[in-house]
């Protein structure tokens, strides 16, 4: 997020380096939901906007980000359904730093990926 410098929290070094770390692990055990999503969002696939996967914010980890847009989209999988009120902080929490969010779930992506193409098209600001 080097473009949002200003817009970041402040954060130790040991903080970013964890969350560095995690998004790493994460890039590479994708789940089968996040790989076809970002077969369909890198390379500015969607709308022409650039996009990262697993984008260290603070202590947190997006799914994918668009520095652009402002905007974060989370694909949510079964275990969501498990940590509804941690995830609706943490989302509160990337909110502050004016940070949009895209949630869809993993089964959207998986059953109607262009509607989630769609839905995340739609959240795009216009300029």
């Amino acid at each position: 997020m080097d473009e949002d410098r200003n817009d970041r929290w402040i954060a130790s070094r040991a903080v970013r380096r964890a969350a560095s770390g995690t998004a790493r692990s994460l890039r590479k055990q994708s789940t089968s939901s996040e790989t076809t999503l970002w077969d369909v969002l890198r390379g500015r696939k969607l709308g022409g906007r650039k996009f990262r996967r697993q984008q260290s914010v603070g202590p947190y980890v997006l799914d994918f980000y668009c520095a652009e847009e402002r905007l974060a989209v989370e694909v949510d999988g079964g275990v969501h359904c498990r940590q509804q009120e941690a995830d609706r902080e943490r989302q509160q929490a990337i909110e502050s730093l004016g940070i949009r969010f895209v949630r869809v779930t993993a089964e959207q992506v998986e059953q109607d990926l262009p509607q989630v193409l769609s839905t995340i098209f739609a959240a795009f600001q216009s300029k």
